[in-house]
């Protein structure tokens, strides 16, 4: 099965980056999954939305992802980030206190941090 080189950065760090066969992520225009060949684009990510990368290992890496652009090119695909966080790093309980939030951009993020963390009501 054909790969992809796939890079997860957010301003402040690099996630993840390796070899995979396919990413699903949220933008602008709706859900949009890739594959190794995948024609180049830019999309803008939706602010509070979810990127799931699928390993050679056949592993799942997902992200909480706030703000920024999916690239993809002919050398791969780069998932640039205002900010992220992986799903195993995500304090569950302060999200669940964070959705409650009178701010809608903090709410909107802290149920992205829930869906990546599979913690979604």
């Amino acid at each position: 099965m054909a790969n992809m080189s796939v890079q997860l950065v957010a301003v402040e760090r690099l996630l993840w980056s390796g070899e995979a066969t396919a990413v699903v992520a949220q933008t602008t225009e709706g859900e949009i999954g890739i594959l190794p060949g995948h024609e180049p684009l830019l999309g803008q990510l939706v602010e509070g939305g979810v990127v799931r990368i699928t390993t050679t290992d056949k592993e799942t890496v997902t992200a909480a992802v706030h703000g920024g652009f999916l690239s993809v090119t002919g050398a791969g695909v780069s998932v640039l980030a205002e900010s992220a966080e992986l799903a195993q790093e995500i304090d569950v309980a302060q999200a669940r206190q964070d959705v409650k939030s009178d701010d809608e951009l903090a709410r909107t993020q802290a149920a992205a941090r829930l869906r990546a963390a599979g913690q979604a009501d």
